[in-house]
């Protein structure tokens, strides 16, 4: 409840008020299931809208819409109200923007890869030196190739792309082994399942959007539906950090504010740095402790002041301890860790007392205007001014209303030309080049075989050619020897029947000479004896 330039929180001995020009040197809100934690984050968040200050708080359970809704008015709640000096108490709610990184509910929140950075995105990821140098790389060369890594799969895109072409990028940006492409992917891999798909790309979250401040003058309360988020904490780590380094490197140096220009609630802080890396730990410790500067304020909500790092825990400077319980040796060590954490009351023990609170109560030590830490006092929160729980149907889709052209900005996902569509684009000329190449190869293949063919076959063709003359040389070689040797066996049956006729002549001749030889012989013997006989 906001009294001046400060909010009561609780009333003990004394009241216990957070003074606004000390808000921006972080604070802590721990203490076991059931014990009020949410309850007291709602009484310091309507106490930062009233003053102004606008507020983005982490929604784990559900609860925390009931910020929009004006608080229960009953004889109950005002009597505790008037018992802890809350005259002024009455029902209210808060200007409330509903916002969800995994699309289910509100206002989406993106951001790009590009927005993200190298570096942040290597922390965030557990990834070794040399892998964070090739994800370098990968940036660097996307940048000076004009393309967008909106996405993760623009960022696969790339990282595909870097590791085709190993040795091109070599001699310009260094080595990239193909072993530290495959580590990042399966990284980003697991990012993906874990909601990095929908978490990354556009339109992309304007944070100054969280910077509003109502036409009364009271700050906008931002919350974060985180319920399914929770599921996904490095999604929730790599959002945390993103915010908080966005949010420095936007807000200019402030030094000491009459009171904050902003402030974070972070609910379940334990699951936040559950196995987180010791750099990324590192990093939110160094932006923790800078962002105070800009006017900031950063508010931790835990069961334990043991879940957080003993260097993030050591920024925290406003805190407030409801009971813890200690069943066990180490549960027992953090009880008398926290007690010691506070400026000691001589009125009770701190470590016995926190055994004991009961729900609403809590031991309480916030900065006083000097800056330091006001002895510790164990008392009762005041009720906050909203509804304690959910807000109704009713609040939610008046919210959804108000928040109507936000949701119009931001509701439907932008997918434009990036780098994997530019990389896509070029693998596919490149694969239409390939494609056109290899079918003039093959057409050149196929005319150089019908070429082959063609020469084989004139080949084939002057070979029979060939073939079919000498086959006719040896026919008519053949043939003429034939020939040859049926004119000298018809000459030589002609010398025959020659030679037979002229023996046959000469037989003739020889009988006729004979015949005439005998005639004459006759004639002349006749002619002898004739004149003989006479």
């Amino acid at each position: 409840m906001l009294e001046g330039d400060k909010i009561k929180v609780a009333q003990g001995e004394n009241p216990c008020y957070l003074l606004l020009n000390q808000a921006n040197r972080h604070g802590l809100i721990a203490g076991a299931s059931g014990t009020g934690k949410t309850v007291t984050m709602k009484v310091l968040a309507e106490g930062f809208a009233q003053a102004g200050v606008p507020v983005f708080m982490a929604d784990v359970k559900g609860g925390v819409t009931g910020m929009a809704q004006p608080g229960d008015d009953t004889e109950k709640v005002r009597e505790r109200a008037a018992a802890l000096g809350a005259d002024g108490w009455e029902p209210r709610g808060c200007d409330v923007r509903l916002w969800d990184m995994l699309d289910d509910a509100g206002i989406p929140v993106r951001i790009t890869i590009s927005d993200m950075g190298p570096d942040l995105l290597a922390r965030l990821l557990g990834l070794t030196d040399v892998q964070r140098g090739v994800l370098a790389i990968a940036f660097r060369l996307a940048d000076d190739n004009g393309m967008l890594l909106i996405d993760l799969k623009d960022l696969r895109a790339m990282l595909g792309y870097l590791s085709e072409h190993a040795s091109e990028v070599e001699t310009l940006y260094g080595r990239v082994s193909s072993q530290s492409v495959g580590a990042i992917q399966r990284a980003l891999l697991t990012l993906e399942d874990a909601g990095g798909d929908i978490f990354f790309g556009e339109p992309a979250l304007d944070i100054t959007e969280w910077l509003v401040v109502d036409e009364a003058g009271q700050g906008t309360v931002n919350i974060l539906n985180a319920a399914k988020l929770m599921a996904s904490p490095q999604v929730y780590a790599m959002f945390l950090l993103w915010m908080l380094s966005e949010i420095y490197e936007l807000l200019p140096e402030a030094g000491d504010l009459p009171k904050p220009k902003l402030v974070f609630f972070f609910d379940e802080a334990h699951l936040l740095f559950d196995d987180m890396p010791k750099e990324l730990t590192d990093k939110i410790v160094q932006t923790v402790k800078l962002i105070r500067s800009k006017g900031v304020g950063v508010y931790f909500v835990s069961q334990s002041p043991a879940d957080i790092p003993d260097e993030v825990l050591a920024q925290l400077s406003n805190r407030i301890q409801h009971g813890l319980r200690a069943y066990t040796p180490a549960e027992q060590k953090a009880v008398r860790a926290a007690a010691a954490a506070f400026r000691e009351n001589p009125a009770f023990d701190s470590a016995e007392a926190l055994l004991e609170l009961r729900t609403g109560e809590a031991l309480v030590s916030l900065l006083n205007e000097d800056g330091q830490p006001c002895v510790v006092e164990r008392a009762r929160v005041l009720p906050p001014e909203c509804r304690m729980g959910a807000a109704d149907a009713a609040t939610l889709e008046a919210i959804g209303v108000a928040q109507a052209k936000l949701v119009e900005k931001y509701g439907e996902a932008i997918d434009r030309e990036s780098a994997y569509e530019k990389l896509a684009a070029e693998k596919s000329a490149a694969a239409e080049a390939d494609a056109l190449a290899a079918e003039r190869a093959q057409l050149e293949k196929e005319r150089a075989e019908f070429e082959k063919q063609k020469a084989a076959e004139a080949d084939r063709a002057a070979k029979a050619a060939a073939k079919e003359e000498e086959r006719a040389a040896r026919a008519a070689e053949k043939e003429a020897e034939r020939a040859q040797k049926a004119a000298e066996k018809e000459a030589e049956r002609a010398a025959r029947a020659a030679e037979k006729q002229r023996e046959q002549a000469m037989k003739t001749v020889g009988s006729v000479i004979g015949q005439i030889g005998r005639e004459t012989s006759r004639q002349l013997l006749r002619g002898l004896f004739g004149n003989l006989r006479k």
